[in-house]
């Protein structure tokens, strides 16, 4: 029997490991909703996941085809993805990612103690921008959060926030000094935000860049930082180095949050105006009945 009992997460799609760092045709082990599970990867890509078994450790070489009782799985974003229930037959739609002249990297896979919905809501928020990734995304005295539009969307069952704008000293590997940068965010599954920049190598077309969350167990999770970005002129190690810095000043943030699991109550944390993304995406998951990684709202 699994350990999370919460419907809602248990039938989703979830991230396990990068495509591009998993040994083909080996068992790489991992830990989803407090389980182990094993996966495998073959040279053209496909992937399979099941729960782990002591006949099949981690590093035994394997073939896809002969693996029983598995689970569902999909590649996706250049990620495996498994569930331990009843998962949607599509993942959430980045249609970027099929455009062939963008970068598309693992940024970092990374553990960090914290809920996932914790560190979606930390994602959310450009507020810290000027005093935790100073002169990077933010410096004072440009500290101020813009009006900005936030919307959940029943149609297509996400939040996102447009209209979006922060002064940063240096959007990316490709910037050549501060602007005013765009920003759209969406939120389309409860532990995965997709974020929308604009590029400094064409004012026309955005960046992406997406943060995929593996819950580990409530209070644990692996940051998997996908990059889908147009940046001809930094190899990939540079373009990866700058999403790390910024992810390394996060991190100590996030386990430094209490509680570590999100409060749904609306009273619980006094909000403020920059806040709307945050009470969006509370109100969201309340409304979903998610309850694995939050404190629900009293009834």
């Amino acid at each position: 029997m699994t350990k999370c009992s919460d419907p809602v997460i248990l039938n989703l799609w979830h991230p396990l490991a990068a495509i591009s760092e998993s040994p083909v045709d080996t068992v790489v082990e991992t830990v989803l909703l407090e389980e182990r599970l094993s996966l495998a990867v073959n040279s053209k890509g496909d992937a399979t996941v099941w729960r782990s078994r002591p006949e099949l450790p981690a590093g035994h070489k394997v073939e896809l085809e002969k693996i029983r009782e598995r689970l569902p799985s999909k590649v996706a974003y250049g990620y495996v993805w498994g569930s331990l229930g009843n998962p949607p037959a599509d993942i959430f739609p980045i249609p970027e990612y099929s455009e062939n002249d963008r970068r598309r990297l693992n940024a970092a896979t990374l553990g960090v103690n914290v809920s996932a919905p914790r560190a979606i809501e930390n994602f959310l928020d450009m507020g810290h921008f000027p005093y935790v990734h100073t002169d990077i995304l933010g410096a004072e005295p440009h500290t101020e959060v813009k009006e900005y539009d936030v919307e959940i969307s029943a149609d297509r069952d996400e939040i996102v926030a447009t209209r979006c704008r922060f002064f940063q000293p240096m959007a990316s590997t490709a910037s050549r000094g501060g602007a005013d940068v765009e920003y759209i965010y969406r939120v389309p599954h409860p532990y995965c935000s997709v974020l929308y920049k604009s590029s400094p190598v064409d004012e026309k077309r955005l960046d992406v860049i997406a943060i995929f969350l593996q819950p580990v167990d409530q209070e644990h999770i692996r940051a998997h930082m996908m990059l889908c970005v147009l940046d001809e002129e930094n190899e990939d190690k540079i373009i990866k180095r700058f999403q790390q810095t910024i992810f390394g000043q996060d991190k100590p943030i996030l386990e430094n949050q209490f509680p570590k699991r999100l409060p749904l109550d609306p009273r619980a944390e006094t909000p403020i105006r920059a806040d709307k993304s945050a009470i969006a995406y509370r109100r969201w998951l309340s409304q979903k009945g998610v309850t694995y990684g939050v404190i629900p709202a009293a009834i």
